[in-house]
């Protein structure tokens, strides 16, 4: 499939990731599982992009690609401009201080028999950049500035709360001062109360710092609340991307529509009025992908064209002054950006909000 040139920044910086045509496969006795599919992205210098879709849609193997914790089948991974996709463990280490991955569940990616500190000095050991004195005193800033004290150092993650663990992945991905941060799901496996105070830690730290931040959710809130720009993503494949104050003004591709139709609005009068898109079907198994478009078993727009011809990921009229372009991948979006009649399809289901919100 023919790939799209990857978003440029605002004055054309170099960005600090850059994905072109990634692509993931999994052989197994039941077939070549395609978890990543041609996926095309950027992220720019201080910029959040916020990569949705529900769950099974690549996008957590996406961002292990993005920092090399799973290979690439193909495709290409750049970090501030340089081709690290093929580098061995070796050539890579000394450039791992420039990009960090937060995982989903703080639990299991803190290592249990480690007191607080040396989890964050040891980035810090690692790559040489300070040791003894030197480290306590960074691991006790790094604490002041995820909302720790310092004598949470001398603690073990087990004897800390969800949240606070979580703060503590985030001090220890911060330490090396990255260029590009990749954050998994990193609210999904905490409590809502605490949901909120991480998110504001992570935009407070993201503003301050002006690393890119890759931010990979199923929680449209808090893209909407976190991200610059999203892309949203389907069995494998990137369907639309576009700055976020657009992408939820005006969505383009059916899936988006319908996935941003779910999300629950603050406004009871909103909530009361809205309908919401019923999709029918299963999301597909990435075993077998759907020929053609492959929303297009799910999709209550399509045609006979969408089941037989892959559309391309293509450009669309965007606000410049919002940050970039706009780009979709579906037959029925026209040139002009115009989006699909949804109310000429009878096939569409739609359920009054009243409904759904019980």
């Amino acid at each position: 499939m023919p790939t799209q040139p990857p978003h440029t920044p605002a004055g054309g910086a170099t960005p600090v990731l850059e994905l072109v045509g990634i692509e993931r496969h999994f052989a197994g006795h039941g077939g070549t599982v395609r978890a990543a599919d041609g996926v095309t992205l950027t992220v720019g210098r201080g910029e959040v992009v916020g990569l949705v879709g529900e769950s099974g849609s690549g996008k957590s193997t996406v961002g292990r690609c993005a920092v090399r914790l799973d290979e690439p089948t193909g495709g290409t991974v750049r970090i501030n401009g340089r081709d690290v996709t093929r580098l061995s463990r070796r050539a890579l280490r000394p450039l791992r201080k420039d990009f960090h991955l937060v995982f989903q569940d703080p639990s299991s990616s803190l290592d249990p028999r480690m007191t607080v500190g040396q989890i964050i000095a040891e980035p810090l050991r690692l790559h040489g950049i300070a040791k003894g004195d030197a480290a306590r005193a960074r691991t006790a800033e790094l604490l002041g500035q995820v909302g720790l004290r310092p004598e949470h150092a001398q603690r073990r993650p087990h004897e800390l709360s969800g949240g606070q663990r979580q703060r503590i992945s985030i001090a220890r991905a911060l330490s090396v001062d990255p260029d590009l941060l990749v954050a998994d799901e990193p609210t999904s496996a905490l409590d809502v109360s605490v949901q909120a105070s991480v998110l504001n830690l992570l935009a407070d730290l993201q503003r301050d710092r002006g690393f890119g931040c890759l931010f990979i959710t199923h929680d449209l809130a808090a893209v909407e609340f976190l991200a610059d720009r999203i892309a949203v993503m389907y069995l494998g494949q990137i369907v639309e991307q576009a700055p976020t104050a657009e992408l939820f003004a005006d969505p383009k591709h059916p899936y988006t529509r319908a996935l941003l139709s779910a999300a629950p609005v603050p406004d009871p009068a909103i909530q009361r009025t809205r309908e919401r898109i019923v999709l029918s079907g299963e999301l597909p198994s990435p075993l077998a992908p759907p020929p053609g478009c492959r929303f297009h078993t799910r999709c209550p727009l399509a045609v006979e064209r969408c089941r037989t011809e892959v559309p391309g990921l293509r450009e669309l009229p965007g606000n410049a002054a919002e940050g970039g372009r706009r780009q979709v991948s579906c037959h029925l979006v026209g040139d002009d950006g115009t989006a699909p009649d949804a109310a000429a399809a009878p096939a569409l289901r739609t359920i009054p909000s009243t409904r759904t919100a019980r």
